[in-house]
């Protein structure tokens, strides 16, 4: 991958949304690029999972939106399953774990911090929605760029 956010944001200033201050990236790939799935989870992880685990994500972003709950939703296995399916990356609107086994899983991971624990009851989630946070607005559908410079979305795909 050659771009740059930077350089995105500058030619395509008009055209492009910065996901605000806080998100690092805990995976193994220091970026990514993607059309961005969206998933709004109450906690639990259980919809994650089947999401990463059962479905083909060439070319593909999940941004999980779990209202910054002190929970960890994103762990080595969770990433497994990611790299698996060929996702690209993942952006947390929250906290993740086992950031030592998943620095070698080749899988961009940004989140706001990390978290031993998880929620155990299993909750239902939503998916293909449009979310909120950080400052910005994340559709289903739309592109991500994310590097070590920070996280943009675009409505099109201009890379």
């Amino acid at each position: 991958m050659t771009f740059f956010t930077a350089d995105i944001c500058d030619e395509y200033s008009d055209k492009v949304s910065v996901l605000g201050f806080g998100y690092q990236n805990y995976g193994g790939a220091s970026k990514c690029q993607g059309e961005i799935v969206t998933i709004k989870l109450d906690k639990n992880n259980a919809d994650l999972i089947s999401l990463l685990r059962d479905e083909d994500g060439a070319g593909k972003i999940v941004v999980v939106d779990v209202d910054q709950e002190y929970f960890a939703v994103v762990g080595e296995n969770l990433m497994k399953f990611a790299h698996k399916n060929n996702y690209a990356g993942i952006v947390v609107n929250g906290y993740i774990r086992d950031t030592f086994q998943i620095t070698d899983i080749p899988v961009a991971l940004y989140a706001l911090g990390t978290c031993s624990r998880k929620y155990i009851p299993v909750t239902s989630g939503q998916r293909a929605i449009s979310l909120a946070f950080g400052g910005i607005e994340i559709n289903h559908g739309d592109y991500l760029y994310a590097d070590t410079d920070g996280v943009i979305v675009t409505s099109d795909k201009i890379v």
